[in-house]
């Protein structure tokens, strides 16, 4: 359905490349974003015609070198760099994707700091690649608080685009990344894509880039809320005071995000009693032998029975491409309705 709509892919693994390719997208709407690639991951992609390559740090591009020169000398790779502008947000301190270290103190990996991107472009043309983008991403889980922050950050690859193209490099498109995700409670404020959208658009204008392309990387925007994850209630538990549905799947090999994020949160419905009043508070557990293995903690929803059908809700961007083998458990069935 993407592939017919125009959208391009952001594989970030040779095997994120080759379900692409599988599924029809031509390798000229591929961006490969890795990190940490050995060469045997740069030799696959670049066995690939057309395909444009992120690179991540300057130290990368010598590795890359290498793998060129001894299998594809002759050949042109299109590149584009991953730079780390120095700001960085995201709903936990996990998904921070920029900045020098995240909320809790972790170095973050991704991309090349602003002092070094001339230089890694530079050096990606010396060694025989063609430059032809620029890329950034924050981080995951923006909400509408966070809008003066990514405001703050379009600038800046603005004016570095700007710089660069002074420098002679030519871009083809600036990758303003991705962040804004679905709304995953009621509660949780919506990030204002359609103003988000015309900033980076008057940003371009004034600055007078020759860039033709703005790509954003919407990701879980467009597929969290398209999917949901369908459990079955074997029996109710109780133990200290504390209420459980007991469930017929578990987090890790399902929906890992509320399980691996604290601040993670998915709405559950009680699909078998939709129009019930809600009952006390019960917590979903799964059944995977970990204490973090639950969907939610204390919801309060009709008071499930056993054989009742909970339905996980904005699970689309997890589920089946996320799902895992954990404690030996078979992988879920998907079924996908066009």
């Amino acid at each position: 359905m993407l592939k017919r709509q125009g959208a391009w892919i952001d594989a970030v693994s040779p095997g994120e490349v080759e379900a692409a390719l599988a599924a029809g997208f031509p390798p000229e709407r591929i961006l490969f974003t890795g990190t940490s690639l050995s060469r045997e991951d740069l030799a696959g992609v670049f066995e690939i015609d057309g395909i444009t390559v992120n690179i991540d740090a300057l130290e990368q591009i010598q590795l890359m070198r290498e793998v060129r020169e001894k299998r594809f000398r002759r050949k042109t790779i299109r590149v584009s760099v991953r730079w780390n502008p120095g700001i960085g947000l995201g709903f936990n301190p996990k998904v921070v994707t920029a900045g020098a270290r995240t909320p809790d103190g972790t170095p973050i990996k991704f991309g090349i700091e602003d002092r070094l991107v001339i230089q890694a472009f530079r050096k990606a043309a010396a060694c025989g690649f063609e430059p032809v983008g620029l890329h950034q991403h924050l981080g995951s889980g923006w909400i509408r608080e966070d809008f003066g922050l990514v405001r703050n950050a379009v600038r800046r690859l603005v004016r570095k685009a700007a710089e660069l193209e002074r420098l002679g490099f030519g871009l083809e498109f600036l990758d303003f990344g991705g962040g804004f995700g679905p709304r995953y409670s009621q509660k949780q404020s919506l990030f204002p894509v359609g103003r988000y959208l015309e900033f980076v658009g008057r940003e371009i204008r004034k600055s007078r880039l020759k860039a033709g392309v703005a790509a954003f990387e919407p990701g879980k925007f467009l597929v969290g809320d398209a999917g949901v994850l369908l459990l079955r209630v074997e029996y109710l538990k109780k133990s200290y005071g504390n209420l459980f549905a007991c469930v017929s799947a578990g987090t890790f090999n399902t929906v890992p995000r509320p399980a691996i994020y604290t601040q993670a949160y998915h709405e559950i419905v009680n699909c078998s009693q939709a129009a019930a009043a809600r009952g006390g508070r019960i917590t979903v557990a799964g059944n995977l032998c970990e204490t973090g293995d639950v969907f939610g903690k204390e919801v309060v929803i009709p008071r499930p029975r056993p054989g009742d059908f909970l339905a996980v809700l904005c699970a689309g961007a997890y589920c089946r491409s996320m799902a895992s083998n954990f404690n030996l458990r078979p992988i879920p069935k998907e079924i996908f309705i066009d």
